[in-house]
């Protein structure tokens, strides 16, 4: 008789982590509060922070698919579509190029690094996502939303994304020894 052979990307322990850190993401992505005085529209919330921490633990797929998950669920939750595209382009932006540079280098320094990247990247799409999206949603005049670039949308997602990133290099090093597989578990990652 033939012997059946697991053949799916993540082993089941993974998987409920997985979906734990979606639904920490979601229950985070309520407890939201503005970081820039005079601009409160722009809240801070640390929903990234699971996607980064299962990125830095299962690779850059899974970080990309918590991130998107759980961005998914808050726009069904709250019926805010458009802001949910938002979230998961700056998931993306910023979870991918993170966590495949930590995978790469897998050290202290490696994550330091591809947190780095991940916020030039995340604020580069989110400033990038707001001048395309904002003139369709809002029906801003696409120089409103550039003129809200630098006294705005810069320096709210740059803090946003440095927040995240201190988030995750805090969490990640207290639970990485429970969640991630042992060295002679990996394989191919």
């Amino acid at each position: 008789m033939p012997t059946m052979q697991n053949t799916n990307r993540w082993e089941t322990k993974e998987l409920v982590i997985m979906a734990l850190m979606c639904a920490i993401s979601v229950i985070l992505s309520f407890i939201e509060f503005p970081i820039i005085p005079g601009i409160t529209w722009l809240k801070f919330d640390a929903s990234a922070m699971p996607a980064m921490v299962s990125g830095f633990a299962y690779g850059p797929v899974a970080g990309i698919v918590v991130g998107i998950v759980s961005a998914l669920i808050h726009a069904m939750i709250m019926g805010d579509w458009v802001g949910g595209l938002m979230n998961v382009i700056v998931i993306i932006a910023m979870v991918g190029p993170s966590a495949a540079i930590y995978a790469r280098k897998h050290t202290f320094a490696g994550a330091v690094i591809g947190l780095l990247v991940g916020i030039v990247c995340m604020t580069a799409a989110a400033i990038v996502s707001n001048l395309i999206i904002d003139p369709f949603y809002l029906g801003m005049p696409l120089e409103a939303v550039a003129g809200l670039i630098l006294p705005a949308l810069l320096p709210f997602n740059i803090a946003k994304s440095v927040i995240n990133s201190v988030l995750t290099l805090v969490v990640y090093k207290s639970i990485s020894n429970l969640i991630t597989p042992k060295k002679s578990q990996v394989k191919g990652r």
